[in-house]
């Protein structure tokens, strides 16, 4: 079972809803939902500390964050991207993220995964994160 944190290029631009949403087609999840709802929570807040060096917005709000999946022994799994394949914080972010998720009270593990598809553009960024960049 996973719970979706934040959804794929399906999602409006930015940051998507926080809430989870489990696939109708899936079993329900050994997690109970009160223990869940806190979970993506801390997740989200946990992904809000990671930034980008090169640019003063946290990931999430800059939309590199396209999924996140709690599964029933709470090892989250991340999908993220970058700006650009030749990132120069390519190393260095993944393993913030995976730091920052693992360290949520709950998660037992967390396991980042970077994927190109699709690709990284400003319309995926919230309108929080506009502000900061004086993108309007």
């Amino acid at each position: 079972m996973t719970d979706d944190v934040k959804t794929d290029d399906t999602a409006t631009a930015g940051a998507a809803s926080a809430a989870a949403a489990p696939d109708a087609a899936e079993k329900p999840s050994a997690i109970p939902a009160d223990e869940m709802a806190r979970l993506t929570d801390d997740i989200v807040g946990a992904l809000k500390t990671v930034y980008d060096p090169e640019i003063p917005a946290d990931i999430y709000e800059l939309g590199l964050i396209y999924r996140v999946d709690v599964d029933d022994d709470r090892v989250v799994h991340v999908d993220m991207t970058l700006t650009t394949p030749n990132c120069p914080s390519a190393a260095e972010l993944p393993a913030q993220v995976e730091g920052a998720v693992a360290a949520v009270a709950g998660v037992r593990e967390a396991k980042v995964n970077i994927v190109w598809d699709p690709p990284w553009d400003p319309s995926r960024m919230s309108d929080e994160a506009r502000t900061v960049l004086n993108m309007w």
